[in-house]
């Protein structure tokens, strides 16, 4: 056992890290595996609009939690690689739509057996006596009713 996994609690935040870069890793080298170009900062965008079919920038932003600039990054990219296009909202001229264009779905649709066996996958990695993805929801809403910081501060003024 490393330093890091003794710390416990303490290094949750280093070990969810640590995590996250092994199966980004392993997921692009799955994606390579099956000849697809594809970079998973893209995976919530794309994911997102193919099943909602069209959605504005907030709503991206918010289905995916992350902000609206970093959002707007990737919509860039994406219309950029023409995978993504958008149109004009009809009933607010101000909005604009995002939708996958006829090459973005032909992505989708190359992706779609990897998502699957990913899925199998994953599930079998997290299937274990504690369910990491049932622990990650527990975690996320308690965060979302009170923050870590809020948490921190809270018990900082009741010493």
């Amino acid at each position: 056992m490393n330093v890091i996994n003794e710390a416990g609690i303490l290094a949750i935040s280093t070990r969810l890290h640590r995590l996250s870069e092994q199966l980004r890793k392993d997921g692009a080298m799955i994606y390579k595996a099956f000849g697809i170009d594809f970079e998973l900062k893209w995976f919530p965008v794309i994911f997102t609009i193919y099943k909602k079919e069209t959605a504005s920038v907030v709503e991206i932003a918010n289905e995916i939690g992350y902000t609206h600039p970093s959002t707007i990054t990737l919509l860039k990219e994406l219309e950029k690689l023409k995978i993504l296009e958008w149109k004009k909202d009809i009933s607010d001229e101000r909005k604009r739509l995002f939708l996958l264009t006829p090459k973005g779905m032909e992505l989708v649709e190359k992706m779609k057996p990897v998502w699957e066996l990913v899925a199998i996958v994953l599930s079998e990695i997290a299937d274990n006596e504690n369910n990491l993805l049932k622990a990650i929801n527990e975690t996320e809403e308690k965060i979302a009713s009170q923050s870590f910081y809020q948490r921190a501060m809270q018990l900082k003024k009741s010493d």
